[in-house]
C-alpha cells in the first residue's frame, strides 16, 4: 500500500465513519478521529476478515462503499451500547444541588 493509497482509505473511512454514526445515531467517542478510527475498523472487517461486497455497488480504490457504510453503523451501535454506558455512567449519577429562591 503506497502513501496515496493510504490517504485515500483515511479519506473514504472518515467519510464511512461520520455516515455510518449517522445512520447509527450513536457517536463514536473522539469526535471526527474516532468516527474516522470506527471507519477503518470496518473497512478493514469488510474487505479483509469477512470479504463481503454486494454486486455493483460503487467502490473506490477497492473499498466498497454500501457494506462498509452498513458495517461501521453496526460498530457505532455496538460500541455505544456497550461501552458508552460505561465510561459516562458515574457523571449522570452525580448530585447536582439547587438553589431556591422561593
Amino acid at each position: 500500500m503506497t502513501l496515496s493509497e493510504f490517504i485515500v482509505t483515511i479519506m473514504i473511512a472518515a467519510l464511512v465513519g461520520i455516515v455510518g454514526e449517522a445512520l447509527a445515531r450513536r457517536h463514536a467517542p473522539m469526535g471526527c478521529l474516532g468516527a474516522t478510527i470506527l471507519g477503518f475498523i470496518a473497512i478493514a472487517l469488510v474487505n479483509n476478515v469477512l470479504k463481503l461486497h454486494i454486486l455493483g455497488e460503487p467502490s473506490i480504490d477497492g473499498v466498497p462503499l454500501i457494506t462498509s457504510i452498513i458495517a461501521a453503523a453496526i460498530l457505532a451501535a455496538i460500541w455505544s451500547a456497550f461501552a458508552y454506558r460505561r465510561v459516562y455512567a458515574y457523571s449522570s449519577r452525580r448530585y447536582r444541588r439547587t438553589r431556591s429562591w422561593w
